[in-house]
This record gives structure tokens, sequence and C-alpha cells, in this order.
């Protein structure tokens, strides 16, 4: 009888401590917050292509492969997410935003859907009706390409903007109108010159037209008030909901730093916005930084003390310069003269020489480097810099990258795996480019050397895929299929077809490269155990669907294996 109470009483004890148990067990073993179970997931990573399960505890990733070699680290406490056959990917990399510009622009004047001049004036109309006088009318976004390539003008609006200045930037951000208040604001009149690395566009009497190409454009932006604090904020919550709802869980941000705006704004947005958020836990995404070339030592003293990693969302990027404008705004530097401007090369929108002792000294210190380059004048000259900085400074895993190198001569793209230079270039411009290639450059020029993904990979060199947001929209799926196919819009064929790369090239473009070429590798990029758990989950299940047409959309972003965006499909 003795014996029989004893062993009820172990059976007792045993059923209330095993919770306990559990407990002490699971302390002395990883146990997975999540598993993600019956999946196609494609990892990016090489040694493990594909896998049905993955395991996540405490935002990373404890492993990945089949559902069997990871159902031991489940815990009573896991959560399952069963995926029902559909893909995942790794979070996308943005490889460049200019990020509260684009969560500002959200709520400012929208002209990318300007396809007339009557149009353009029917919005600029709308947005001043409700206008306090004297406030600034802001935006952008126009493409005179829309509407047969004549450039706007100040006129257009200056009826109807009398009492409120107006700044209205093209869709590159290398030109921008004003009104004629505006230009009064600022300053600007017939015997106005043109700044160094700019121009004031003038009529045949010499009277400025309200148009501001690159560095002329700090003649009306200097006199446009600061965003406030909040608004900065808010833009960053704006952009970062899209960005999420599209698949994005890391961007490579540039900032608010344009040709003719002041350096310090990326600074203040780091303390007033970026650090804020991640203190107040409002940071959404990961944010790689990259500040003005000219504040380099100030940078390069922060990482000293800081690391380049602030915490687990912010990471200090490096440094970027501008060396010339921009095809749409005829400011890109080619070799050969535009084609109906027989005198226009493009800007140099920064002295060659300047550029290479700051080059120098931010690669001597540590930093990375990025420079704007878009015709192939200027590709092929800031390949030639990279060189010779190279030679000064001596060999290093430096990755100094190209943005946009969207213009290549004859022999530039095998450059880039040869001197080991990151390409960032932006798919979806091309959608927009193309038939403004043809008529700016001429056909055979546009066609030999536009957008050259192809070749870039085939040379050897890192390809890191963008969208440049806000000048074109942030949408990786949509740039993977623009990538594929080299469609623009309203054409049945695509545009240099000998260009199209792989549906797993492009994955790789938006995922690991991306991450290397910006030295986050180590954290994101691959769906590989101890990185962090960034990952998307897409509504389709057929990867031979996915692989043809490159057609998809996002069901769910997570960031640290917690969800972060949800569609109910």
């Amino acid at each position: 009888m003795l014996n029989m109470k004893m062993m009820v009483a172990v059976i007792l004890l045993s059923i209330i401590s095993l919770p306990l148990f559990n407990k002490f067990l699971a302390s002395r073993r990883q146990v997975a917050d999540l598993l993600v179970t019956n999946g196609s997931i494609y990892t990016s990573d090489s040694s493990l292509p594909f896998a049905d399960s993955m395991a996540v505890g405490n935002g990373r990733i404890l492993g990945i492969g089949n559902y069997s070699s990871l159902e031991a680290l489940a815990g009573y406490q896991t959560q399952y997410l069963n995926l029902e056959g559909r893909i995942v990917l790794p979070g996308f990399i943005d490889s460049h935003v200019h990020f509260l510009p684009a969560g500002l622009q959200m709520a400012r004047v929208e002209l990318r859907q300007a396809d007339t001049k009557e149009k353009f004036i029917e919005i600029v109309k709308a947005a001043a009706t409700n206008m306090e006088h004297g406030t600034w009318i802001l935006g952008g976004g126009w493409n005179n390409d829309f509407w047969g390539g004549k450039l706007p003008m100040g006129t257009w609006i200056d009826d109807i903007t009398e009492n409120n200045p107006v700044w209205l930037s093209r869709m590159d951000g290398h030109m921008g109108l004003a009104n004629s208040l505006a230009l009064k604001i600022a300053g600007v009149t017939k015997k106005t010159e043109d700044p160094i690395g700019g121009t004031v566009v003038r009529n045949t009497g010499g009277e400025p037209t309200g148009l501001l190409i690159d560095s002329a454009m700090k003649l009306v932006l200097s006199c446009i008030p600061e965003v406030s604090k909040d608004d900065k904020r808010e833009a960053l919550d704006r952009a970062s909901n899209l960005a999420l709802k599209r698949g994005v869980t890391t961007v490579v941000d540039f900032g608010r730093y344009f040709p003719g705006a002041s350096v310090e704004l990326p600074w203040e947005d780091l303390t007033d916005v970026y650090r804020w958020a991640d203190i107040s836990g409002k940071l959404k995404i990961r944010v790689c930084l990259f500040f003005p070339m000219r504040t380099w030592s100030r940078l390069s003293d922060l990482i000293d003390k800081t690391g380049r990693k602030l915490s687990q969302r912010i990471y200090l990027g490096g440094v970027k310069d501008f060396f010339d404008g921009s095809l749409g705004s005829s400011s890109a530097l080619f070799y050969q003269a535009y084609a109906e401007e027989p005198h226009n090369y493009g800007l140099q929108v920064t002295n060659i020489d300047d550029l290479f002792n700051s080059t120098v000294s931010s690669d001597k210190s540590g930093l990375q480097v990025a420079i704007h380059a878009i015709g192939d004048r200027a590709n092929g000259m800031i390949l030639d810099l990279y060189n010779s900085v190279v030679a000064t400074n001596g060999m290093r895993d430096r990755r100094f990258r190209i943005e946009h190198a969207q213009h290549l001569a004859p022999g530039a793209a095998a450059k880039f795996g040869q001197q080991h230079v990151v390409a960032s270039v932006q798919p979806d411009h091309l959608l927009d480019d193309a038939e403004s290639a043809i008529k700016k450059l001429g056909l055979d020029r546009a066609q030999e050397g536009s957008y050259m993904f192809k070749s870039i990979l085939d040379g050897g060199a890192v390809l890191a895929f963008g969208s440049d947001w806000p000048v074109a929209d942030i949408n990786p799926l949509s740039s993977i299929k623009t990538a594929m196919k080299r469609i623009p819009p309203g054409w049945k064929n695509g545009w240099i077809t000998s260009e199209r790369i792989s549906l797993p090239e492009a994955l790789t473009a938006y995922t690991i490269s991306a991450a290397e070429a910006c030295f986050l590798d180590k954290d994101v990029g691959s769906l590989s155990v101890g990185k962090m758990a960034d990952f998307v989950v897409l509504t389709v299940n057929s990867s031979e669907s996915f692989a043809e047409h490159g057609s998809a959309s996002i069901a769910a972003t997570y960031v640290g294996g917690r969800r972060a965006y949800f569609q109910h499909i």
C-alpha cells in the first residue's frame, strides 16, 4: 500500500515538474521561436540553395534544411508557420534609395502621372488650391519624355501659383522647376551665372526659364525651409511601410544629399530620425547609411568610436559623391555629344582632382566609397580614378562602388570585375530610359552600351540591384522581372535582349550580392545559419512559373523572425 502511494506521488510530481523540466532543457539548448515548414525556400546560399524548413531563434536563423533535421529545435513555446508550399526568399536589399526623400515625396505633389502639359498644370493647380499664401509647394516625379520631350517652364504655372513659391524636381533628381516667385526669392535673374557643375536654363533672351540643373539647384534649394523633425519621422514610417510591403528588409540609403543640397542633411537625419527611431523601437527595417564624401573625416571618427554597426538595424556604410548628372536631364557625361545637342557632352559636377584626393583620403581611412556615374565617359573616368587610388593606397578588400553605371564604353563592363568594383544598378530605370536613350544618343550608341547587366556579370563583378527610390518605385519583384525581360512599356520586344539575366542571377543581385556590396554579408543577404532571419513569403508556390515569368507578389515580410507585413490571400 505504501509503495502504491509512493508511486502515485512520483507520477504526480513528474507531471507537475514536466513543464519545469522542459524549461530547464530549453535553457540548455537552442530552441526555435519560430519553425517555418512546408515551403520552397530559396536561400541565396550556394552551400544549400534550397530547403523546405527553417528554424528561427532570437531573431536569427538557427537551422535550415528539411523538417526532420530541425524538429528537435522545437520547444513548447515554438510557433509554427506552415507555408503550404509557397516560395520563400531572403529579405530583399535595395542597394540604392533616398529613403526620407521618398517618404516625404509620398505626401507631396506627385507628377509621375503627368503625360501632357495640361495634366502637369492641372496637378499643380489642384495642389495650389488650398495652400496658405506664402507656403512652398513642393513635389516632383515629372518626366518630360512622357509628353514628347519638351521641358516645362515656370510660365506654365506662374498664373496659378502667384502666391506660393514652387519647386518641383524632375524624376531623376538632377533637374527641378521653380516658378517666378521662387526664382525671385532665390535672387535668380538674367545676370545669375551658372555655378560649377550646374546650369541655369535660359530662353533665347537670356532670361531664366525656371529650370535648374544639378548644382544650380542649390540656388533655390537653399531657400526652402527645412523639414521638421516630426515630418521626417513620419516620412520614415511611410517609407518603411511601403518598403516592407514590397519585401524590402534592408536599404542602402544615400539620404537627402543631392547636387546643390547641404552636406549636413544626412547627419541631421542620422540623429533626428534614424537613431531616434531605433532607440524608441520604431525603426522597422535595417538601414545602411552613406554620407557626403566631403564629410569623410567625420564619418571616420564616428566609426572609430562606435564601429560600423550602431545597432541591429543601423549600419554606417561609407561615403558618396557625384561625378555627372543624368541622361534625362541631358547632364550625364559622355565621350560623344548628345545627338540633338551637338555642343553638349554632359556635366562634370565634381572636379576630378578634388574627387581623387577625397577618395584617396576616404579610402585610406578604411571607408567604403561610392560614386555616381551614368554617362560612358563618367564611368570610364571613375574606373580609372579607382585604379589610381588602389595604386596609391595599396590592395585591400575595399569594394569600391559605382552607382548607376548605366552607359558604358566598349571594354568598360569587363573592368568592373577586373578591378573588383561593385556595379550598383537599377533595372527599372531602363523602362523610362529606353526611348530617351535612343533619342538622345542615337540608336547605335544606345544599343551598344546601355544597362549592361549580363556583360558586367560575365566579367566577374558583383552586381547589386536597387531602385533609386523615389526616382523609380521601390519594387524588387518588378525590377527582377525587368532584368529578366527588359521590355519597356508599350514595347512588344525586349531592349538589348543580349543583356537579359536569369531569375537566379537577378535574385542574387537583390540578396547576397547586394549584401556583399555594402559589407553586410555576415548578417543578411542569404538564409544561412547565424544570419538575421529576414525573409519574404511570396503568394505563389510554383517555382517554374516564377522562374519563367518573374511574376508574384509579397504575401508576408519578416524582419528578425517577426512578421512586419502581411497580405490576406
